[in-house]
């Protein structure tokens, strides 16, 4: 029976945090290796889990690693990144000789010394490897894929849902490919195409247009002969890296320029519908207004600029003192603030506390705004998801989490780790009914639609300033490729060529 060895290290990395990512940051979120990987990720809604399914419908064996991933945040310190990627190859080691790899990246991974982190992590275990073991490669479809993760894989699949609820299903699709390679059925060969184009966050849903016609030119792609697999990367605008933007990418079966030619066919096409990937939001006053005067409740607040899931620091104020600006009324929040939580939890449950809550670690995200209410709930901040949601990781950890409940009938949910919206069990685990809320601020943009659009009347995106606002025209980029639209409006491209300017 051939081994197959499983590697993860998944970080969405944003350059624009001051802030570093520790390996503490990793190892106290997941981090498991040899039976333990295959006792925490089988079963699961993770490309991991997708990938233990293939390798047992395929009559493979595993051969686990190592497998860590942490909360998107800013960039990974030297030192830590040295020791993460130092104990990845050393499990490797440990479990071979292999057959080929299965491997879960992220692509948007960087390090203080490698912009392409998940590219070199490739090269490192190409040095143990040698340049032919199959090598089959998950990544995020927020990647900025490089030319050197795909020179140094056989064969890359993306997710293709956002919110991403098709990671097991894109980590099976990668196990079926090694599979059929290490039985001689398939030769993959790989093209990227990499247009100067930048698809805004705001018009990222893959279930709406205009993100959606992206994935339907790569269906169809996949129905063309020989065509083995297809990807859209749509890029991650918050790290300051070459390879920023938007990527095609398609595997053929030993035709090189049939990958070729799917891969630009995609990009081109996404390219004459650049100007539909610029987004236009209300900001915070207009969209509030909105929402008051909406009848359709409760009314979602996706906080653009405080993304937790592109790594911002989930303690914006911009919002709540907006709607208390107002005068509305019935609103929930989360916020990252262990201040606060350590204050409610020495006041006690049903104390009445006065706090100034949020806005703690920087001054892009609005200022500590003062409440006065009730401690209506102290929790351990555990949770369970059994169902399928973006990140797939089944559970969460908010860490000790106070819930106030406003003189304005507010509900300010303050928890002490980060935690990305990606779970209503979030707040349905604080015995919290979302639905008898007006508004609900949410610090996301996509990936919590899985979880909040079934009890959401109506959802606005709100042009909110922060680490993760909406145009990228805001941030101030010094390793980016240059030009790109629509940051440079007059850039030209034609598929195949270097872009330039007009």
């Amino acid at each position: 029976m051939k081994r197959v060895a499983i590697l993860g290290l998944l970080h969405e990395s944003n350059t624009f945090l001051s802030t570093k990512t520790e390996y503490a940051n990793f190892a106290s979120t997941s981090m498991t290796r040899g039976r333990a990987l295959v006792d925490r990720w089988s079963g699961t809604h993770h490309e991991l889990g997708g990938f233990l399914a293939g390798i047992e419908e395929s009559g493979l064996e595993p051969a686990p690693a190592m497998a860590t991933f942490a909360v998107p945040s800013g960039t990974i310190s030297k030192a830590a990144y040295e020791r993460l990627v130092s104990e990845l190859l050393e499990s490797l080691r440990a479990v071979m000789p292999v057959a080929g790899l299965l491997v879960a990246l992220h692509g948007a991974t960087v390090s203080e010394e490698f912009t392409d982190a998940d590219g070199e992590i490739l090269r490192r275990i190409r040095s143990i490897t040698g340049p032919d073991l199959p090598i089959m490669v998950t990544l995020d479809l927020h990647a900025n894929i490089s030319l050197a993760m795909v020179s140094r894989s056989t064969a890359i699949v993306a997710y293709r849902s956002n919110p991403h609820l098709d990671q097991f299903e894109r980590g099976h699709e990668a196990a079926l490919l090694l599979a059929q390679t290490l039985e001689e059925k398939i030769l993959p060969v790989q093209a990227l195409e990499m247009p100067p184009l930048v698809i805004q966050i705001s018009r990222q849903y893959t279930a709406e247009y205009p993100a959606r016609e992206l994935y339907d030119d790569l269906k169809e792609v996949l129905i063309w002969p020989g065509i083995l697999s297809a990807s859209v990367a749509m890029g991650f605008y918050y790290s300051d890296v070459e390879e920023m933007g938007a990527s095609f990418l398609a595997t053929a079966d030993r035709d090189e320029a049939l990958a070729k030619k799917a891969a630009r066919w995609m990009a081109d096409r996404a390219w004459k519908r650049r100007h539909e990937f610029v987004g236009d939001l209300p900001n915070p006053e207009r969209a509030v207004r909105m929402a008051v005067k909406s009848a359709k409740k409760p009314v979602v607040l996706m906080d653009v600029g405080d993304n937790v899931g592109g790594g911002s620091p989930a303690d914006s104020t911009i919002l709540i003192a907006e709607i208390l600006r107002q005068r509305a009324r019935n609103a929930l929040l989360v916020l990252h603030d262990p201040e606060s939580v350590k204050l409610c939890v020495e006041a006690g449950v049903r104390a009445t506390v006065e706090l100034e809550v949020g806005a703690k670690t920087g001054c892009l995200h609005g200022i500590p705004v003062p409440v006065r209410g009730r401690v209506r709930t102290l929790s351990d901040g555990i949770f369970l998801e059994t169902q399928v949601r973006h990140g797939g990781w089944g559970g969460g950890d908010q860490g000790t989490t106070a819930v106030v409940e406003t003189d304005e009938s507010h509900t300010i949910v303050l928890t002490s780790l980060r935690m990305a919206p990606m779970s209503l069990e979030q707040i349905l685990s604080l015995g919290i009914h979302p639905e008898r809320k007006d508004i609900l601020i949410v610090k996301g943009v996509v990936a919590p639609r899985a979880a909040y659009e079934p009890i959401a009347g109506e959802i606005i995106l709100v042009d909110t300033p922060g680490v993760t606002g909406d145009n990228p025209a805001r941030f101030k980029y010094t390793r980016r490729r240059r030009p790109l639209f629509p940051l440079e409006p007059d850039t030209s491209w034609s598929a195949g060529n270097q872009p330039a300017s007009a």
